[in-house]
């Protein structure tokens, strides 16, 4: 077995998210925007010398087998055909169903070291290719840049956007991806919209109505954000992230989002992170390949 690295597997928020109609498999078209944030999962490769992929620690509520970071492993290895395997550590800071993207970012991290490590010599776009297999979220963390989303969320436009500090609270509990794209009231019809006709001003998340009828802790907290923004006159809005439960709010300086950090309540979990670009995992490639 080879040494053990570290490899981090960063958050993403969705600065807005609407449904623009439903494909014939089944599947929605939607429209985003993923800001990348510097909270970030922590995954440790070990190279096996027989072929086996474990993982050796994890979340105890997911089963390894079922785990994004085995299965993406897994799923570059029979690709690649490499007769390597993989020990995998994930330790998880991003919560879980809360709309961060952290599983499909443990999967983004595994396929792009591995590739690496293994030395599979495939490209950035055939293992986004590879992630879409595993989740839709996939490819965004692959490309590791924030980006505009159409599609199942795979098809990418990398943006630059302004310097953010956000303000996440998890309200507690999971919400089911699967369930809140089945709910019947979601709407699924909104007018398709360009990058340059984009209004962060006007920025929806059509899972926002959903989510909070049948979650009331994010309902609530929700509304406990609106109200401290509301308060300290900063103007700007709290949004769900994703399919939720996290909800978050973006802020120009980090005092400001600390000041308001600093008063949620016990009941939740809150962490200010920054905004990104560019996922640190490329950066920590580019040192693997010598690039400084």
């Amino acid at each position: 077995m080879s040494e053990l690295s570290w490899w981090p597997a960063p958050a993403k928020v969705n600065l807005f998210l609407q449904i623009t109609g439903r494909r014939q498999d089944g599947y929605h078209e939607l429209q985003t925007i993923f800001q990348l944030i510097d909270r970030c999962d922590r995954i440790g490769l070990t190279v096996r010398a027989d072929g086996r992929v474990t993982r050796s620690a994890g979340p105890a509520e997911i089963e390894p087998d079922k785990d994004l970071a085995v299965r993406a492993a897994r799923t570059l290895q029979r690709h690649s055909g490499t007769g390597l395997g993989a020990d995998v550590q994930v330790i998880k800071h991003i919560p879980a169903g809360g709309g961060l993207g952290g599983g499909s970012s443990d999967a983004a991290s595994v396929l792009l070291a591995l590739n690496a490590l293994w030395g599979c010599g495939l490209s950035v776009a055939q293992l986004a290719q590879l992630g879409l297999t595993l989740g839709a979220d996939v490819p965004v963390f692959v490309h590791g840049s924030s980006a505009w989303g159409e599609g199942r969320g795979e098809q990418l436009s990398a943006l630059q956007l302004p310097p953010r500090w956000f303000l996440v609270i998890h309200p507690g509990g999971g919400v089911s991806t699967a369930e809140a794209f089945q709910a019947p009231e979601l709407t699924r019809n909104s007018v398709v919209l360009t990058i340059r006709a984009f209004s962060e001003s006007r920025a929806v998340n059509a899972f926002e109505p959903v989510v909070c009828a049948r979650h009331p802790q994010v309902a609530e907290a929700l509304e406990w954000l609106r109200a401290q923004i509301d308060a300290h006159g900063v103007p700007l809005r709290a949004h769900l992230t994703g399919t939720g439960a996290c909800i978050f709010s973006s802020f120009e300086r980090a005092e400001d989002a600390e000041r308001i950090a600093a008063r949620v309540p016990d009941r939740w979990s809150s962490f200010v992170a920054r905004g990104l670009d560019r996922s640190p995992m490329h950066a920590m490639l580019r040192v693997q390949d010598g690039q400084g």
